[in-house]
């Protein structure tokens, strides 16, 4: 058997159809600046959310072959020492909470599940 990966995950994409509103939803209720980058063809683009070197990153990314929706993949954003506040930003930016903050069993930290402003349903984790 191989090694252990220090993580199950490399990188995570969200599809969005209007990937400007898409940014400014994340940036609200995260409290970023994402950073905005075309690749491939001149309709493929991407806006890239923060992470530190040797950290999993992601982008909401805008491509032909990719559509946003509730019934895909499920990505947690990581919101160690702010899950509160990230929760209490969604409505204000656009988008809905589908469930509230709830521990995780086993004392894993807690998280919640949100509905983006493109559709998406995502996790918010907290480890802290």
């Amino acid at each position: 058997m191989g090694e252990q990966r220090k993580s199950a995950a490399a990188w995570f994409e969200i599809p969005c159809a209007d990937l400007e509103r898409a940014q400014r939803f994340y940036e609200a209720i995260l409290g970023c600046t994402m950073k905005t980058d075309d690749f491939g063809d001149a309709d493929d683009r991407m806006c890239i959310f923060p992470a530190e070197s040797g950290g999993v990153a992601g982008a909401l990314v805008k491509r032909s072959f990719q559509r946003p929706g509730r019934a895909g993949t499920m990505v947690y954003l990581n919101c160690d020492g702010m899950l509160d506040d990230v929760i209490g930003r969604v409505s204000k930016a656009g988008g809905l909470m589908v469930m509230p903050r709830t521990p995780v069993p086993g004392g894993f930290g807690a998280f919640a599940c949100l509905k983006d402003s493109e559709g998406n349903h995502v996790g918010l984790h907290a480890a802290v």
